[in-house]
């Protein structure tokens, strides 16, 4: 544990697998008490809790719908109760539901909306809410909070067939501005993080066979494939005061995919 953020509560929605997973871990590395938020994978979550627990510092699971008002509203009362407070928020949660246009139901589209931006609305509010009641505690951060919203690199990628998850995403970039923007002068940071193509399970068909691979690689010109880990370490560097002075900004991990590489030769 090297204690960056050591004495610091931390909620990870969307924990129980992925990059989720990887940021709760990170997090209770570097010396956070850990949430760990899910909706149906019980024992992965559990099975993450009890990871984290083992650098020595406390880790709960969780179940919760992040679309849900009531259901955020009572995790965050149970952070509070067993946890103490919350410092850091890392909105993650997320659910693709692709379809071509003409047969995208109004259930896929509320669906990716709902979890996707209305669930990050909900679990910052209850996050700037704590931050406002309890205030800086210089014992363990520079900032009375700091929310980390999840984005993609398809908030500013258009994206063929998946209308709805990057609307979410794009809504995402500016609930994130205009939270910096509000509640900064409070201490508060806001930021997020796109991260480009990842190796998560939600993007299998993308990178599991060679040539499913090889097709990938095209659209990223550092030449690999994102894994979760790269995500996480940038995770605890914004939760942290060494990026103290980061705020309203997006860090974009994609090997250069929002680069366009269609066009290095002039398109």
């Amino acid at each position: 544990m090297n204690g960056r953020l050591a004495g610091q509560k931390a909620l990870v929605t969307g924990a129980s697998s992925g990059i989720g997973r990887a940021v709760a871990l990170a997090l209770g590395e570097a010396g956070a008490d850990v949430m760990v938020n899910f909706t149906s994978a019980a024992s992965e979550a559990e099975s993450t809790a009890a990871a984290i627990r083992a650098f020595g510092v406390k880790a709960v699971a969780h179940r919760a719908d992040v679309s849900d008002e009531a259901a955020v509203a009572q995790m965050a009362e149970r952070m509070r109760s067993e946890l103490g407070t919350i410092d850091i928020l890392v909105a993650n949660a997320g659910v693709q539901q692709d379809a071509e246009i003409g047969h995208m139901t109004l259930a896929q589209w509320n669906k990716v909306i709902s979890v996707n931006l209305t669930g990050q609305f909900l679990c910052a509010r209850e996050a700037i809410r704590e931050f406002r009641r309890r205030g800086v505690n210089a014992a363990v951060s520079r900032a009375a909070g700091k929310i980390i919203c999840m984005s993609s690199v398809h908030q500013i990628i258009p994206w063929a067939g998946h209308v709805n998850y990057a609307a979410s995403k794009g809504g995402v970039h500016l609930l994130m501005q205009s939270l910096a923007q509000e509640v900064s002068r409070e201490r508060i940071r806001v930021n997020a993080i796109a991260p480009g193509a990842i190796r998560t399970p939600i993007n299998r068909d993308a990178w599991d066979t060679q040539e499913a691979y090889d097709r990938l690689l095209k659209l990223i010109p550092y030449g690999r494939i994102g894994e979760p880990e790269d995500v996480a370490k940038a995770a605890v560097w914004l939760a942290s005061d060494e990026a103290d002075y980061v705020v309203g900004t997006t860090l974009f991990i994609d090997g250069g995919m929002t680069l366009y590489p269609g066009f290095e030769t002039n398109g």
